[in-house]
């Protein structure tokens, strides 16, 4: 069930801002692509641009203290969902993100800019896959 009473447009439209401008300014200075997936994964395979994959990598993990410092309070999750049910879903979405050769970010937010086809039907996917998921476990086995 989603909170209304939590949702708070200014800062998820800076947010989307924020995302966005990292992006264009990814792309115009290093011309790469901000697919979190494939950003992480070369860190992690030891590709070149180290440094920029860091900083971008540090820059996410980083925000939310940035928010805590801002703020005076650190944003709040909670995960309530089985973990079995959770790890599946990772090892899913990285299979998912081999397959189609980028993650949602990456085909999401610069394929999408980028009129690209590809990412066009890869973001088709990934979202009503997406959908499809939670029916299925809400609606039809009755978990979360």
């Amino acid at each position: 069930m989603i909170a209304w009473s939590s949702f708070t447009p200014l800062s998820a439209l800076a947010g989307g801002v924020l995302i966005g401008v990292a992006a264009a300014l990814l792309l115009a200075f290093n011309g790469r692509i901000a697919g979190i997936s494939g950003l992480l994964g070369g860190l992690l395979e030891g590709a070149e641009g180290k440094g920029e994959r860091l900083a971008f990598i540090a820059g996410i993990v980083g925000a939310p203290l940035l928010w805590w410092v801002v703020q005076g309070e650190f944003p709040h999750s909670e995960v309530t969902h089985n973990t079995v049910l959770l790890v599946l879903a990772g090892v899913a979405v990285g299979l998912g993100t081999r397959y189609a050769s980028g993650c949602t970010s990456g085909h999401g937010v610069c394929g999408l800019s980028r009129l690209s086809l590809r990412s066009l039907v890869a973001t088709l996917s990934f979202m009503l896959t997406g959908f499809a998921t939670v029916y299925v476990v809400r609606h039809l086995l009755g978990t979360v």
